[in-house]
């Protein structure tokens, strides 16, 4: 019996990738996004290649918390069981702090963090009820510094790693296996407005990347491992002059 794997985020970027790696390996398919054409056109695409494959979709805002845990149970219902689920729906950088973003960096955190919480809190009580299960959460090498421009971003990301540290811990003697991915600068619609992407690579690898630490149960992988294995930490500890650089110099009015 295939595997299945429940994904959000999967109409664009890392999750459609990682929707078509895991299709090709094998799996079955629980798809989910805002975008149900983008979703529709991926089953499609997966269904030519694959046409042995069980692929569902389903239109999905990750916002909507009790609709999250309705896409899950649905997931588990369709496939016969729910192996996987990938906790993947993200958006972008909001830009610097100051400029009247907040409705944008609340969107950002919602849709981040709080969507990302509402995914994981639904899978654990799935895998609780059918004896074991694992769950993906992608965070971000974003999330081991503040980035400036980044600040919501990598304040998300940030804590959805700290939060699925707390959920390892606490399911630590369960059959249930916490999955932190937290890839670099991969080719995808969400980066592609910047100016500097340091080891950038393209998404199908940054894909196949990720689906071989999901299959080796890893518990934290930044994607690619090398260099940023080796960078992240370095980024703790950066001055914080090197992380100002290339930042517009701003001009400040003095009181008369």
């Amino acid at each position: 019996m295939a595997k299945t794997v429940f994904i959000t985020g999967a109409s664009s970027g890392i999750g459609r990738a990682l929707a078509l790696e895991l299709g090709g390996r094998g799996y079955d398919l629980f798809l989910t996004a805002r975008r149900l054409d983008l979703l529709e056109e991926l089953r499609a695409e997966i269904a030519s290649a694959q046409p042995a494959r069980r692929v569902e979709v389903r239109q999905l805002d990750v916002a909507d918390d009790a609709d999250v845990a309705a896409a899950i149970e649905q997931a588990a219902e369709k496939l016969g069981r729910c192996d996987i689920v990938v906790a993947n729906a993200g958006l972008g950088s909001s830009g610097p702090v100051g400029e009247g973003r907040i409705e944008r960096d609340r969107m950002v955190i919602e849709t981040n963090l709080i969507g990302a919480m509402a995914t994981i809190d639904a899978a654990l009580a799935l895998f609780r009820r059918q004896g074991g299960g694992q769950i993906v959460g992608v965070a971000s090498v974003a999330g081991v510094r503040g980035l400036p421009g980044s600040g919501s971003y990598s304040a998300s990301k940030a804590g959805l790693a700290v939060y699925l540290d707390s959920v390892r811990a606490e399911t630590h003697r369960e059959p249930i296996t916490v999955t932190t991915i937290a890839p670099g600068y991969i080719d995808t619609p969400i980066n592609q407005d910047m100016k500097s992407r340091p080891f950038l690579i393209d998404v199908a690898k940054g894909a196949r990347i990720t689906a071989d630490l999901i299959e080796r149960r890893v518990g934290y992988a930044t994607v690619p491992r090398f260099p940023w294995t080796v960078v992240a930490p370095l980024l703790r500890v950066l001055p914080t002059s090197w992380l100002a650089r290339g930042m517009p110099e701003r001009e400040f009015s003095t009181p008369d």
